[in-house]
């Protein structure tokens, strides 16, 4: 089943201890897009500017991923500016311009709103609010969300947590927007304001999911994935989207969404986040095989005896 993302196609200039690169293709739907590419048909939904050529789009394309709903208008592409040191979990942003992104509202062609498994990237969540209501009948609803919205605009944010099945954020958020300093217990407030699946993000360490009590049939007892340990990460940029997108796209290949296809996302979330990080941008999501992903997907396994 194909799936819709809503969310930024950007331009990234990003130093690291690996080096830099200057407007380098990033934003959220692309990172999302081109790793959920691998398993499933791919829609988007974003706006660039007069910036944004032939090459930026030959990198969809390239993928098979459907542009009918990418904005074009007059001004610049959203170019977010940041670095890394030695604690990679964290980026220094140096600047962010958003262009023509900051008037961004969301407009889905028709044929569009049948789209079966839909990611609400991190955006204002009115708009994401706006968009769930276009497409009622989405079979599953993923959403993303930051620190911004969720201490400056958090009434907003609660009313559009009440429609998304499976909310992607990180162990600082999760907190943050639970109002608890420990995990567990604030993962459980944030699963009371309304999704049923919390996937908590704690970088190179991994990811959780939680979840709400009779939530896909499946009972609540969380599930811990780890990563893979690299020899070298490049780029950090991106790597939650990467996630998301190997998370979600995993799911809308499987004909029934259970413990076990959740399992499974999750390391495929994984194993998607870990190429992402390994170049800079989304140089290595470009470039991978359905055999190198599988065969990481193996790799996962035996670390972690997965069935």
């Amino acid at each position: 089943m194909s799936i819709l993302v809503v969310g930024s196609v950007a331009f990234d200039s990003i130093k690291s201890l690996s080096g830099s690169v200057e407007k380098e293709l990033g934003g959220a739907a692309t990172y999302f897009g081109l790793s959920a590419s691998y398993f499933t048909d791919v829609k988007v939904v974003a706006v660039v500017g007069e910036d944004f050529g032939p090459e930026q789009e030959a990198v969809f394309k390239k993928r098979n991923i459907d542009l009918k709903g990418l904005q074009r208008s007059s001004g610049k592409t959203f170019h977010w500016g940041g670095e890394y040191g030695e604690n990679l979990n964290e980026a220094k942003t140096n600047f962010t311009h958003l262009n023509v992104f900051e008037s961004f509202k969301p407009e889905l062609p028709a044929e569009y709103r049948q789209t079966p498994y839909l990611f609400l990237a991190n955006i204002d969540p009115r708009l994401q609010a706006e968009v769930r209501r276009q497409m009622n009948g989405a079979k599953l609803v993923g959403g993303d969300t930051m620190n911004y919205w969720i201490t400056g605009h958090r009434e907003n944010l609660l009313q559009t947590l009440k429609v998304i099945d499976v909310l992607l954020i990180n162990d600082t958020e999760a907190k943050m927007l639970g109002g608890e300093s420990n995990l567990p217990r604030a993962a459980k407030r944030v699963l009371a304001m309304g999704p049923k699946a919390l996937v908590i993000k704690h970088g190179e360490y991994g990811a959780t999911i939680f979840f709400r009590e009779g939530a896909f049939g499946i009972g609540r007892h969380p599930f811990r994935a780890p990563t893979l340990p690299l020899d070298e990460v490049k780029d950090p940029t991106g790597a939650g989207d990467s996630f998301a997108g190997g998370f979600m796209g995993y799911l809308a290949s499987q004909n029934a969404i259970n413990r076990e296809t959740l399992k499974r996302a999750m390391f495929y979330g994984g194993v998607m986040g870990s190429f992402a990080v390994e170049r800079f941008g989304t140089r290595r999501l470009q470039e991978l095989t359905r055999d190198e992903i599988d065969e990481r997907f193996q790799i996962f396994r035996e670390l972690t005896h997965l069935e």
